[in-house]
């Protein structure tokens, strides 16, 4: 392909993205046609039960493999007004000034991926990347994230990934307690409106914003909690991960029993959705 094909092909590719976001509300990356349907979860989830034994950590999370085809599954007739709302509610938060870190953005970062995904991330807040592009999980540790995603049998865009806050705090640093408490109207409706079966919070952070718990991830980490009758799978933020490699065998542990909870199997070693 020469240069100009190329650029070409890029320029298509970029229209179709913005023609597809207006459209939907979803963020993220553009869908494109998946093979095959998705898989429908079972009608009743199991009852939650605490699991904390280690298994194999998969190659999937492991390895620096690229991130399956990103596709954003359609959303049902009944699902338009909440896709709407968040559309709003997305809008709005790129003026608030209820708190200090919005003097030091360079954008809002809302979230990616399905408005109406039956599987929730939630993570801490925006980094560099993120403050930079707009979206959230696309530096490093979003693309560790991804593997992650991949492992369970999702396509990327297949689940719904936001923060607790909206804007990055100065250096990366921990979000203070008011800055989480601003926050919060936003994403507690955030989350009404997605209605996700589970929840996985991505780190200390995430659970305390979510849930009010301290006493640090590592304890809490694989023990099934609840906000606002949604069952939530508190594990370690990717990040973590990316500096202590060996807990990803603790966190495939609390994937597999995320994707029990959905009525769901991991895919065969080396496939993915």
């Amino acid at each position: 392909m020469s240069e100009r094909e190329e650029l070409l092909r890029l320029a298509v590719e970029l229209r179709a993205h913005a023609e597809w976001q207006l459209a939907t509300g979803a963020t993220g990356s553009p869908p494109r046609e998946r093979s095959g349907p998705r898989k429908t979860p079972s009608a009743e989830s199991p009852t939650p039960s605490p699991s904390t034994k280690a298994a194999a950590s998969p190659p999937a999370i492991a390895s620096d493999a690229a991130a399956p085809p990103r596709v954003a599954l359609p959303l049902s007739p009944e699902r338009e007004p909440a896709r709407l709302r968040l559309v709003a509610l997305a809008d709005e938060i790129k003026t608030c000034t209820k708190c200090a870190l919005y003097a030091g953005r360079t954008q809002t970062v809302f979230a990616r991926g399905n408005p109406a995904a039956e599987l929730c991330f939630v993570g801490e807040g925006p980094g560099a990347d993120e403050d930079a592009e707009g979206f959230p999980f696309v530096g490093k540790a979003g693309q560790l994230l991804d593997r992650m995603i991949a492992a369970m049998g999702y396509l990327r865009d297949d689940v719904y990934v936001c923060n607790i806050v909206k804007c990055r705090p100065p250096n990366n640093r921990k979000p203070e307690p008011d800055e989480m408490g601003k926050c919060m109207p936003y994403l507690r409706e955030q989350l009404d409106l997605v209605a996700p079966r589970v929840i996985v919070a991505l780190g200390a952070t995430a659970v305390e914003g979510l849930l009010g718990a301290g006493g640090g991830i590592t304890r809490l980490r694989g023990q099934w909690k609840v906000y606002r009758a949604t069952p939530v799978m508190p594990t370690f933020h990717p990040a973590y991960l990316l500096r202590n490699p060996e807990a990803k065998r603790e966190v495939w542990a609390d994937l597999q029993a995320v994707l029990k909870q959905l009525g769901r199997s991991p895919p065969p070693a080396g496939r993915s959705a």
